[in-house]
């Protein structure tokens, strides 16, 4: 398992950035949740007060005692009705200390004085938004520097949206999966892809791939008649989300969180605007929309399976029909490293970008 000092990408073990961390319907019980990623443990919970979902740092800092690891028999537990979430804070389930989701400790019930200003956990940064929960992971501890990803087709009640599949580990390092982005010679070997048109765009926090042609998958039930055009995006380093027409209108996310120093939990999710072109999806069309889902997963787990079974890419031998690949890692680069370098790694890879014998991306035409 190669990490990221094998790899050369910069000073920090992990990315700065915004990741996924949870669906958000694993918070609808009031218990927390543990989730471990960064090589840290965290405590993930929904406030039951106001519904604010709350990231603290796992441990408490009296006696190191996991705040979400699941417990039934502490009386602080049991007293909660089975949890030890209270309002929008939580409690030590050991000695039952209380944090707020600021993470500061505001209730020790035994002790008389003050609270220590040490008794706290770090508190992190977290949105909601297409039914996942992100969180905004910054080695230097600043506030984002890019929007939580969103799709606007999100609440369209014409969209049929799909829910999470969980991929689960993946044991590779995080660059071996954004290296796909710029894969144009991939496409046709795994995918079945007949690539028409392609193109590579980086620029800022976003690497776009643009391309268009048949697909033995994600088109008609011949698997050539249709053009597939996909129009896919990292925003930053950890979600991908890509727009597909073809057979149906879609959204395709991708997301990929790193666990520990090379290796990361990946989730696809689909929404498809309503195959029955209905201004609002009906059953049917949520049939329809998950048997899409299943196809698109399988194209997906084309990927996956090479992935689990390759050698760590250190030093690749790209030839300048691959794909702009060296143009991919220093974009990458920059979440590597601090902000102050950022400008650096763009002004060395932004730009427009075609593979030697490829054809640029044009946009279809409308129809008439």
């Amino acid at each position: 398992m190669a990490t990221t000092k094998d790899y050369r990408i910069g000073e920090y073990t992990f990315p700065r950035g915004w990741f996924m961390i949870a669906e958000s319907t694993e918070l609808d019980t009031h218990k927390p949740l543990a989730v471990r990623f960064f090589g840290k443990d965290f405590a993930l919970y929904r406030g039951r007060a106001t519904g604010k979902v709350v990231l603290l740092d796992a441990y408490c800092p009296h006696m190191k005692t996991h705040l979400a690891a699941p417990n039934k028999t502490s009386y602080v537990v049991i007293d909660g009705g089975g949890t030890n979430i209270d309002g929008d804070s939580i409690h030590c389930p050991y000695h039952d200390w209380r944090f707020g989701p600021d993470g500061k400790c505001d209730n020790i019930p035994y002790h008389q004085g003050e609270i220590p200003a040490a008794a706290c956990v770090k508190s992190w940064i977290v949105k909601e938004s297409v039914g996942a929960v992100w969180v905004w992971h910054d080695p230097e501890g600043g506030e984002p520097d890019y929007d939580c990803p969103s799709v606007p087709e999100y609440d369209d009640p014409a969209w049929v949206r799909g829910p999470y599949d969980h991929l689960g580990m993946l044991n590779q390092h995080p660059q071996e999966v954004v290296d796909n982005i710029c894969d144009y010679g991939h496409l046709n070997p795994i995918h079945g892809s007949f690539v028409e048109r392609y193109e590579n765009e980086f620029k800022g926090h976003n690497a776009t791939q643009r391309q268009c042609g048949g697909h033995r998958t994600l088109v008609g039930a011949d698997g050539v008649s249709a053009k597939l055009h996909t129009h896919t995006t990292y925003h930053g380093p950890g979600v991908l989300i890509s727009y597909l027409t073809g057979m149906f209108e879609t959204v395709l996310l991708i997301s990929h969180t790193p666990v520990e120093d090379g290796s990361l939990k990946v989730w696809h999710w689909l929404l498809v605007k309503s195959p029955g072109k209905n201004a609002v999806a009906t059953r049917t069309d949520a049939i329809t929309a998950a048997q899409y889902q299943e196809s698109s997963k399988l194209a997906f787990a084309q990927d996956f399976e090479v992935w689990t079974q390759k050698a760590p890419c250190l030093n690749g031998l790209f030839l300048p029909s691959d794909g702009p690949f060296m143009k991919a890692r220093i974009w990458y680069k920059q979440f590597y490293n601090p902000r102050a370098k950022r400008q650096e790694y763009l002004d060395q890879c932004e730009g427009l970008y075609v593979p030697r014998g490829a054809t640029p991306y044009t946009e279809p035409k409308a129809a008439a």
